[in-house]
């Protein structure tokens, strides 16, 4: 993954925290599950994201943004439409629906302030609404970010808010988080490899307990996070 100084400090950032698209108001269940005792340490949250990377709707997430981000570059402005709309059919909840689609509408328009978007690229995103992992790959694309750093960055990204979110909510400490994100490394990797070569009629995750968990936190009586 050698990459340029330009694409790569593209690269980090999108990667950002300090990207403006609200993910740090998010935990995709963690709230709930720590209030059902289900999460209580740092090996509880690790062991979550771990199966999440391995089999989870993140890893599908992924998988849609790496065809997003070819369709970006053969200006094939029908199949990247044709992605967003399986993301929001795949959305098993309304809370994971909203948060994608918040999260795309962000950034989708820094990318209109910043004037990296054209015209017929806003046609057919606007209409049905713009997921986060569209976004992601139309904002990498036009960056010229390379498509296995751009998965990387998604990845990272993800961990990161939800590593955060566990520091916040267990809680952890702050040398605790950076633990658990070194030993995601690995996990990442691998799941890189995969995601890359997943055909499509592979783009299916075991993501019964991430649902379940935010069906609970939809009507969570106090919580930190936004439902």
């Amino acid at each position: 993954m050698t990459m340029e100084p330009i694409p790569l400090l593209r690269l980090l950032q999108l990667a950002s925290p300090a990207l403006p698209v609200g993910a740090y108001s998010y935990s995709e269940g963690l709230e709930a599950l720590v209030e059902a005792g289900k999460l209580g340490d740092a090996g509880d949250l690790e062991e979550w994201l771990t199966q999440e990377l391995r089999s989870g709707a993140v890893r599908v997430e992924a998988a849609i943004m790496v065809r997003a981000y070819r369709a970006c570059d053969a200006a094939d402005w029908a199949a990247l439409c044709q992605w967003n709309q399986w993301l929001s059919a795949a959305r098993e909840t309304e809370e994971l629906r909203r948060q994608s689609l918040q999260m795309g509408r962000s950034l989708l328009r820094l990318l209109q302030d910043l004037q990296l978007v054209t015209a017929d690229e806003l046609v057919f995103l606007q209409a049905d609404g713009c997921h986060f992992a569209i976004a992601f790959a139309l904002a990498a694309s036009h960056w010229q970010v390379d498509l296995p750093p751009a998965t990387m960055g998604y990845l990272h990204s993800w961990a990161t808010n939800l590593v955060n979110a566990g520091i916040k909510l267990i809680p952890l400490g702050q040398t605790a988080g950076q633990r658990l994100l070194l030993n995601l490394q690995p996990v990442i990797e691998t799941a890189i490899a995969e995601i890359l070569t997943l055909p499509d009629e592979a783009l299916s995750s075991c993501s019964w307990g991430l649902s379940l968990a935010s069906m609970a936190h939809e009507t969570q009586y106090s919580r930190l996070f936004r439902s």
